[in-house]
């Protein structure tokens, strides 16, 4: 007989809360089986969580209404990117809302947040501490520069919340931990912004005194449109691509990538490809040829070998 046969169908196939189980019927007995997992105190589960989130899917049915995740969990629940220190942290992360007791479960955190300081969203029926909270109470752990690639991605790949809306979250914040990196952060967040490593390239640029390029910018020669590059200074018709791994393991990727390289250069413009040395150890050598390039774009000296009469070769 198929074990889960003896399981309500609203308990198989989720992990679920021993309680729930013996209102609904189900043997104490059978609820101690070695066929089930035991994640966490009074939770079981039909198969091993795997990852962050399973791991907090698993811990959901003890959460109170008052109750939801955050922090780092609410992060990976949200795809919030993360520096991989951590990434590999277990523990999951819960917020009461209000004045009663925080979680006490093994292999969780409780937080405590005074009510109207963070409110709730949710994910299917997992509640989840809204994208702007969150971003503040990442600000406890995340460097200025992490910050400015969740606060990035919050307002830009992922579309989350405004940066109004995180301006706001902040200012409810106010003396709470972390929130100086939190206000520094929140003065370099662009929207824009379509991954880490474009948000890692423009800080390292910036930082190395040029200007703020324009952020995945339509490249428009003559009422025609060339390509959307990540960065872009217009003026001096230079653009410049991160390129992750994907770049260049991915066929279909990769000759994409050396169409658009063609075509800009047809239409007059440089395109610089960046990887992740040139945001390391080689990004001051990167960012004094995006300059030497700035120079001699807004100089007029350019590719300009589309405008060369054509010559017939016999």
């Amino acid at each position: 007989m198929d074990f889960a046969a003896g399981f309500p169908a609203s308990l198989r196939g989720r992990p679920f809360r021993v309680r729930e189980a013996l209102q609904r019927g189900v043997s104490a007995a059978r609820l101690r089986s070695r066929r089930l997992v035991r994640p966490f105190h009074g939770t079981r589960c039909w198969t091993p969580p795997v990852g962050h989130v399973e791991r907090a899917l698993a811990v959901a049915p003890r959460l109170r209404p008052d109750q939801a995740f955050s922090h780092t969990t609410a992060a990976h629940l949200l795809g919030i990117p993360l520096p991989r220190r951590l990434e590999r942290d277990r523990r999951i992360h819960v917020t009461t809302i209000g004045t009663d007791q925080a979680i006490r479960v093994r292999g969780t955190v409780g937080h405590p947040s005074q009510r109207g300081r963070a409110s709730v969203v949710h994910s299917g029926t997992t509640r989840i501490v809204d994208p702007a909270n969150t971003f503040v109470m990442l600000a406890r752990v995340l460097t200025v520069d992490e910050l400015v690639v969740a606060g990035d991605a919050l307002v830009g790949w992922l579309n989350w919340c405004t940066p109004d809306e995180l301006t706001a979250a902040v200012r409810r914040h106010r003396g709470a931990r972390g929130i100086r990196r939190a206000r520094a952060a929140l003065a370099e967040i662009r929207p824009g912004s379509r991954s880490p490593g474009e948000t890692r390239l423009r800080l390292s640029l910036v930082r190395r005194g040029l200007p703020q390029p324009a952020l995945n910018h339509d490249v428009v020669v003559d009422g025609r449109w060339v390509a959307c590059v990540d960065l872009a200074y217009p003026s001096a018709r230079v653009a410049i691509e991160y390129e992750s791994d994907l770049h260049r393991t991915d066929p279909r990727t990769f000759r994409k990538d050396l169409t658009r390289g063609e075509d800009l250069k047809d239409a007059d413009w440089w395109l610089v490809r960046a990887t992740s040395d040139d945001v390391g150890h080689a990004a001051d050598r990167f960012a004094e040829r995006v300059l030497r390039l700035l120079t001699s774009g807004r100089d007029g000296r350019h590719d300009t070998r589309h405008r060369r009469p054509l010559q017939t070769i016999w």
